[in-house]
């Protein structure tokens, strides 16, 4: 490292898992950094060809010390109620124990401020950055506002890592509004948008196929907030007008079998390419040979909702229209009549509405395709997208340090 480098402001990337296939955009973001140096810590390392990165530090769990002095308190936390190890102060230790190593590494590497990805893993990093005790700013992106709300004690955990966090940033206005209504100070939210590479990406506009073999693609976990069976719903009526369709299902999850099963019922099996993860080049080239990018997603029961999604981006920079959902974040992205159109969530009659409007309408899949890489060029490019992290990251480190508990 050069003098010069090792002068600048240190930050902690501190991941759970570094990384899963999706995301993407957080390995964007941790190499991206130019004005601050920057290290990884992870629990768990995954995926390390797709994701080089040095330095990096794997976090390792520490032993549990043993309650002492009480057979009958003992068995009673760790096979009746199964609390173990048992909260404090039950567990009465000389020494707070935390489960992973995190504070001595912070200590040893005296970070000028530590960036946690993801709000439930604040949660549960919280005791040993209070330990450390300097400043951490926390990134919110659509599920962890959702996650594990409804189990006991933990919005209120959630609420002390709004007050202990020197900033706390969400990938949308819509999610911000939601950390909001969760308790955050809207004094401390800051709008930390996904960056988009998109030098490499050349935009083409989109025409008519003469043949009426029409590609629409989607690219996302097959999970409930994706909208895959509404979008499938949608497709059974274009079907009728357009049989040689083709619906590009690229990802993998939990709903696999029953999208299958539902494409069955609905008589679109063959018009269903279900082609799992792609690499990155691989999902380009999916892009480039469609004419429409799908994204129908829905607030779940649990009210898990979209940020904005990274693969709709990526599909509207080379030229992909988009027809999708007024949900989350995509209203943010997306401009109904200008780079795409937009249906209410869970009504797959208004989206077979959209698809058909553009699909009968060369002049509007044109214009459309015009904007779309237009637009997010303008919002959502790599560079401005990065420097506006690092001028957030810059302002949390010249704030005092919080001091939340006593």
């Amino acid at each position: 490292m050069t003098t010069e480098k090792s002068q600048l402001p240190l930050v902690i990337s501190l991941c759970g898992t570094f990384l899963k296939p999706e995301m993407q955009s957080i390995y964007r973001q941790v190499t991206g950094l130019r004005r601050l140096r920057n290290r990884v810590y992870t629990q768990k390392l995954e995926n390390e060809e797709q994701f080089p990165f040095e330095p990096l530090t794997i976090l390792h769990k520490l032993p549990t010390p043993r309650l002492k002095g009480n057979f009958l308190l003992r068995f009673w936390y760790k096979y009746v109620t199964k609390q173990w190890p048992p909260p404090r102060p039950i567990n009465k230790l000389r020494e707070p124990h935390y489960p992973y190593d995190l504070v001595q590494h912070l200590q040893e590497d005296k970070p000028d401020l530590v960036h946690v990805y993801y709000g439930h893993k604040a949660v549960h990093f919280l005791d040993m950055l209070q330990a450390w005790g300097g400043k951490f700013v926390v990134s919110f992106h659509g599920v962890d506002a959702a996650k594990f709300i409804d189990r006991p004690g933990y919005l209120e955990k959630l609420q002390e890592v709004f007050e202990c966090a020197t900033l706390v940033m969400g990938r949308s206005q819509s999610l911000l509004r939601r950390l909001k209504e969760l308790g955050c100070d809207e004094a401390k939210l800051r709008l930390n948008r996904t960056p988009i590479p998109l030098d490499h990406l050349t935009p083409v506009i989109r025409e008519v196929p003469a043949n009426g073999e029409w590609r629409l693609v989607q690219a996302c976990r097959l999970i409930p907030k994706k909208g895959i069976l509404t979008t499938l719903k949608a497709l059974a009526v274009v079907k009728s007008r357009y049989p040689k369709m083709r619906y590009v299902l690229c990802g993998d999850g939990p709903l696999r079998e029953k999208i299958l099963q539902k494409a069955r019922e609905l008589s679109l099996d063959e018009n269903l390419e279900l082609v799992g993860w792609l690499d990155q080049e691989a999902l380009q080239r999916e892009y480039q040979r469609a004419h429409l990018f799908l994204h129908a997603s829905e607030t779940t029961k649990d009210s898990d909702q979209e940020g904005i999604p990274n693969s709709m981006l990526e599909a509207m920079a080379i030229g992909l229209p988009v027809i999708a959902t007024q949900h989350g974040g995509i209203p943010e992205a997306v401009t109904h009549g200008f780079d795409g159109l937009l249906a209410p969530e869970a009504s797959p009659n208004e989206l077979a509405a959209h698809l058909l409007a553009v699909m009968g309408n060369a002049e509007l899949l044109r214009y459309l395709s015009t904007n779309a890489a237009e637009s997010v060029r303008k919002n959502f490019g790599n560079d401005i997208q990065i420097a506006a992290m690092e001028n957030i990251y810059l302002e949390a480190i010249k704030m005092p340090v919080r001091r939340c508990r006593a």
